[in-house]
């Protein structure tokens, strides 16, 4: 049985500022007035809110200096407060967070897949990283289903080719947004990041541009060989969604 992790970090900004104030009091008068000038019934007003009815909503701001959509090749600027209520609020979500493959035979690999769906309005897009805690082991740890190493020789971070039904192991293939290149096509397995043997969660979906309903497929598969001993197999893979600012 796969049990699937999930684990969101946001990143807050804070910004600190220091300076030297002083109490001011702010009276209401009917003349404002110095050596050089005379402003007499002084009045400044501003606004804002949504006003609305049955058809229609309008977002409405006052007081800014340069609100508007600027634009240029590779950048636009959203400045304004009505823009606010466009930034995308950064999302992660799994289809499904446990798995079970059922009864395998030998030589008969067996897959299942997840979806992943990610919504990032930061400036600098996001990534998804994912490890496991070991490889699939029975609860007394004495068998153990190996991560693969595909045909040839694949790693956490590289895929290759997985078609043989002799090549044993635990492994994965990504496919849809955002997925790293080396997923050539559904054939190309990786192995998972190991934390046990101190490897480093690996990327599995990243994009330096805001996006909403970012989607892609995980897809899980084991091979076993006929001398692979009987029992449940578990392991738990974490999934770390990282937003940028």
């Amino acid at each position: 049985m796969l049990k699937l992790k999930l684990v969101v970090f946001s990143s807050i900004l804070f910004l600190l500022f220091t300076n030297n104030y002083s109490l001011i009091t702010v009276l209401a008068q009917e003349r404002v007035e110095s050596a050089n000038y005379r402003i007499i019934f002084p009045n400044f007003n501003s606004g804002a809110g949504i006003p609305t009815s049955s058809n229609y909503e309008l977002n409405t701001t006052l007081g800014q200096t340069a609100p508007g959509l600027f634009s240029s090749s590779g950048f636009r600027v959203k400045s304004g407060f009505q823009y606010i209520s466009s930034i995308i609020p950064f999302s992660f979500s799994i289809s499904d967070i446990q798995k079970n493959f059922g009864a395998l035979t030998p030589n008969t690999p067996s897959t299942t897949t997840s979806t992943l769906v990610v919504s990032s309005g930061g400036a600098s897009g996001y990534s998804v990283k994912v490890s496991e805690n070991n490889p699939l082991k029975t609860q007394d740890n004495l068998n153990t289903i190996i991560d693969t190493l595909c045909d040839t020789t694949c790693s956490e971070t590289t895929a290759a080719s997985w078609t043989s039904t002799t090549k044993y192991g635990f492994g994965f293939n990504m496919s849809g947004d955002d997925v790293p290149a080396d997923f050539i096509n559904s054939n190309y397995y990786r192995q998972f990041a190991d934390r046990s043997s101190a490897e480093s969660s690996a990327v599995v979906m990243t994009s330096n541009n805001v996006g909403r309903s970012r989607t892609a497929t995980i897809t899980y598969k084991i091979n076993i060989g006929s001398l692979q001993q009987a029992g449940s197999y578990q392991n738990v893979l974490q999934f770390t969604a990282i937003p940028g600012y």
